[in-house]
């Protein structure tokens, strides 16, 4: 399966973001893409103190220019987020579209981030408790062949969630994320690379990068790994569109191999 993820640099606007995401989708339409995976908060980049305005509250016009993205271009648009309303509680929540435009679940973000680094050059101080309310549910998809495990950003930080989802059959996982510089440049290679190995499956990370806002930064490279924890893309800085090819083959040759060293005796 090929497969496209997509850096941005979102402001606040939806129109101006979804116009960027519209012209990489025709790049992954012409490059035969089958999914496309997009960063969190990929519809509305607030400052981080408040929840955009443009929140989703059940289908509406939000969220049906979300799905057209799908039907529109033809391919899977997965783990991407957006701020939802749910109850009078602001959600960072994943939407999954099949090229059809069917709606194929949602994941709500477990692990809000909390930072404060204002010691740090940076001065990046963010508490996402502020603003949303974390979700409770771990969610795997079927896409294609593959077996998709659902994470945004902070997620990362904690591999018993995907311990679990390769527990359940996960062979791809998605972490979208809008990681900050400094903890981009000490941790975001390492970590990404790190639950590719742990649990032998493709990871796609799409990411944000550039200056949102006078108080929003983030790092960038979104990254493509296989099982074997080799970067088969590495976005660096910018707004673009990587490309990897995903093989079931690939996986099961890690996972064999993997099985001989832990069970020399085999």
């Amino acid at each position: 399966m090929k497969i496209g993820a997509i850096q941005l640099q979102s402001l606040l606007d939806p129109e101006h973001n979804l116009t960027t995401i519209r012209t990489m989708l025709k790049e992954a339409r012409d490059q035969g893409a089958t999914a496309v995976f997009l960063p969190e908060v990929f519809y509305s980049m607030s400052d981080g103190t408040k929840a955009t305005p443009y929140v989703i509250q059940g289908q509406d016009q939000h969220y049906e220019a979300i799905r057209k993205l799908a039907t529109d271009f033809n391919v899977y648009i997965l783990g991407g987020s957006a701020a939802t309303l749910v109850e009078g509680k602001v959600m960072n929540r994943s939407y999954n579209f099949s090229p059809e435009g069917k709606d194929l679940g949602f994941y709500d973000k477990m692990n809000l981030f909390s930072c404060d680094l204002s010691k740090h050059p940076s001065n990046t101080v963010i508490d996402e408790g502020r603003v949303y309310t974390a979700g409770h549910t771990p969610v795997l998809l079927d896409i294609e062949s593959f077996k998709l495990g659902l994470s945004i950003c902070f997620d990362l930080r904690f591999p018993e969630l995907f311990r679990l989802y390769s527990s359940q059959g996960a062979n791809l996982l998605s972490i979208s994320s809008a990681f900050t510089v400094p903890t981009g440049k000490a941790h975001w290679h390492t970590l990404v690379r790190a639950r590719a190995i742990e649990n032998q499956s493709y990871v796609v990370a799409s990411a944000q990068w550039g200056k949102h806002n006078e108080r929003m930064s983030t790092f960038g490279h979104s990254l493509i790994v296989d099982p074997w924890g080799e970067v088969l893309a590495d976005a660096g800085e910018g707004e673009k569109i990587i490309f990897a090819d995903l093989h079931l083959e690939k996986i099961a040759t890690v996972r064999s191999r993997l099985n001989v060293i832990r069970n020399p005796r085999a």
